[in-house]
C-alpha cells in the first residue's frame, strides 16, 4: 500500500516539476519569440490569400486614382522613387559584395590609441565595458583607456572607481563636476587623450579581443581615413523579445547597407557603441562640433553623426570594420525603443541638413558620387515621410481591408532580403524575426520620421534616466 503511495505521489511530482516546466518556457522570451513568429507568418499568409480574394477591388482602386489628377500624380511621383530605391538596392547589393574587411596591421604598424567611454547611469556594465576594453589583443604601451563620468546620479562612478583598483595605471578616470552630456564627456576624453587615434566606446557595450586592432587597421593601410565604424550587434538580445528584433536590423544596416557605404569611402554615420577617429580629423573640427548649433539651441544628441558629417566634410574617407564587432544593449520595452529611434531620427534630420550645404561642392578631390547618392536616398525618405504618412491615412480611411492585406504582403516580399542575408550570415531560425520587425516598424513606429522632423529643434536624450 505504501509502495503504491510512494509510486503515485512520485508521479504526481514528475508531473508537477513539467507542469513548471512549461509554466517556466511560457514565461521566457523564446515563447513570446515562437508566438510572434507564428501569429507574424498567419498574419501575413492570410493577407496573401486576401489580397487574392479582392483583386477586383485592386483593380478597381487602382484605376479610380488613375482618374484623378491629384491621383495620377501622386502614383507617378510613387513610381519614380520606387524605380530610385530598387535602382539604389541593386547598386548597393553591388557594393556591398566588393567590399572587404581591412585585415589587422602588426603590432609595430599599430598607432597609439586612446579609448573613451563616456558613462551616465550605467551602473555595473560599465565595469564589464572597461574590462573588455583592457582584456584586449592591443599592445599595452600603444594603450590608453580614460573612463568619463558625465554626473551620474546611480552608482556608476562607484563601478568605474573598481575598475581603477583592478586596472590600476592601465585606466584613467575622470568625473565630470555635473551631468553635462555625452559630447562634452567625449570632449575631456579628445583633449586629455595623447594618442594618434580616438576610439570611442559607449559604456553599454562590450569588445572582443581583436576588436581594436581590427578597428584602428584602415588608418595605417590608408593615409586618406578619417573614421572607421565598428560593427554593433545586441548584447541583451536573449533577455526580451525587441533586442532579437533588433538584433537581425543592425546585421542588415551594419552588415549590408556599411559595408555598401564603405566602398564609397562614405559611411554616413560612425556608430557611437563604437568608432575610431585619426586625431588630426577630430581636431580639424573639434570646437565646430563642441559648440554645434541646431535652431539657436546646443546640440546635444546625434554627436556621433555630427562628428562623422564634419570629417567627411574635410574630404576624409569613412569606413566600415566589419571584423571590428561591438556587442551593445538596446531597449527592451517599446516606451525605450521609441524614443531611442526619436532621437536618432532627429538627429537624421539635422545633419541631412548639414550635409547638404557640402555634398555638391568640391568637398573631396576623388570621386563624390557615391556620397551624393548615399545623402540623395537619405534625405528623399525624409522628404517623403509626410506625402507617404498622408496617402497611408488616406487608403486606411478608403479601404481599410485592402490597406492591411496589402501592407502585410509588401512585407512579406520586401523583407524575405534581410531573412535571407541573417540566415546566410548567421542562424536560420532567428533570421525570421526580420518580418516581426518590419511588422511592429511599419504598425508601430510608422510616425517616428514624421514627429521627428517637426521637433528636430528640440533637446534632451530621452533615455539614461534613472529608474523610478
Amino acid at each position: 500500500m505504501s509502495k503504491c503511495k510512494e509510486e503515485k505521489t512520485g508521479y504526481v511530482r514528475t508531473g508537477s516539476q513539467w507542469k513548471d516546466k512549461i509554466i517556466n518556457f511560457f514565461e521566457t522570451a523564446d515563447a513570446w519569440g515562437v508566438f510572434i513568429m507564428g501569429s507574424t507568418f498567419v498574419l501575413m499568409i492570410g493577407s496573401a490569400y486576401l489580397i487574392y480574394i479582392l483583386k477586383g477591388d485592386i483593380t478597381q482602386f487602382n484605376l479610380e486614382r488613375r482618374s484623378s489628377l491629384l491621383g495620377l500624380i501622386f502614383m507617378s511621383i510613387g513610381t519614380g522613387l520606387l524605380l530610385f530605391k530598387a535602382s539604389f538596392f541593386i547598386l548597393t547589393l553591388y557594393r556591398f559584395f566588393k567590399y572587404r574587411p581591412i585585415r589587422s596591421v602588426s603590432d609595430v604598424e599599430l598607432p597609439s590609441c586612446t579609448i573613451i567611454v563616456p558613462a551616465y547611469n550605467e551602473g555595473k556594465q560599465v565595469w564589464n565595458t572597461l574590462l573588455s576594453l583592457a582584456e584586449s589583443d592591443y599592445p599595452l604601451e600603444k594603450l590608453q583607456l580614460l573612463a568619463v563620468d558625465d554626473g551620474s546620479g546611480d552608482d556608476t562612478w562607484h563601478w568605474i572607481q573598481k575598475a581603477k583598483e583592478r586596472l590600476g595605471d592601465a585606466l584613467m578616470v575622470h568625473k565630470q563636476p555635473r551631468n553635462m552630456g555625452k559630447r562634452h564627456a567625449l570632449y575631456h576624453g579628445f583633449k586629455t587623450g595623447k594618442g594618434e587615434i580616438f576610439v570611442t566606446v559607449d559604456s553599454d557595450s562590450e569588445v572582443n579581443r581583436d576588436t581594436l586592432r581590427n578597428l584602428v587597421s584602415p588608418f595605417v593601410t590608408n593615409k586618406s581615413c578619417g573614421a572607421v565604424a565598428g560593427n554593433i550587434r545586441v548584447l541583451n538580445k536573449k533577455k526580451a523579445i525587441l533586442p532579437k528584433m533588433l538584433d537581425v536590423s543592425f546585421v542588415l544596416s551594419f552588415e549590408f547597407v556599411r559595408s555598401a557605404e564603405s566602398t564609397f569611402n562614405s559611411v554616413l554615420c560612425t556608430p557611437g557603441a563604437l568608432a575610431a577617429y585619426r586625431r588630426d580629423a577630430v581636431f580639424g573640427c573639434l570646437e565646430e562640433w563642441i559648440n554645434q548649433t541646431f535652431m539657436g539651441q546646443p546640440s546635444d544628441i546625434g554627436e556621433d553623426r555630427a562628428m562623422t558629417n564634419m570629417i567627411l566634410k574635410q574630404g576624409y574617407h569613412v569606413l566600415f570594420q566589419r571584423n571590428a564587432l561591438a556587442f551593445t544593449n538596446v531597449p527592451e520595452k517599446y516606451k525605450g525603443l521609441y524614443k531611442m529611434f526619436i532621437r536618432w531620427g532627429r538627429s537624421n534630420v539635422r545633419e541631412n541638413i548639414e550635409m547638404s550645404k557640402y555634398v555638391f561642392k568640391n568637398f573631396r578631390k576623388e570621386s563624390k558620387l557615391g556620397t551624393r547618392l548615399l545623402f540623395l536616398s537619405q534625405f528623399l525618405e525624409i522628404v517623403m515621410s509626410y506625402p507617404f504618412l498622408i496617402f497611408m491615412l488616406f487608403f486606411i480611411i478608403i479601404h481599410p481591408l485592402l490597406f492591411l492585406s496589402s501592407t502585410l504582403v509588401s512585407i512579406l516580399i520586401l523583407t524575405t532580403f534581410p531573412v535571407i542575408f541573417y540566415a546566410r550570415r548567421y542562424t536560420f531560425f532567428e533570421s525570421f524575426w526580420a518580418y516581426s520587425y518590419s511588422i511592429l516598424y511599419t504598425f508601430g513606429l510608422f510616425w517616428i520620421t514624421p514627429y521627428a522632423i517637426a521637433t528636430a529643434n528640440k533637446r534632451g536624450w530621452l533615455t539614461r534616466s534613472l529608474p523610478a
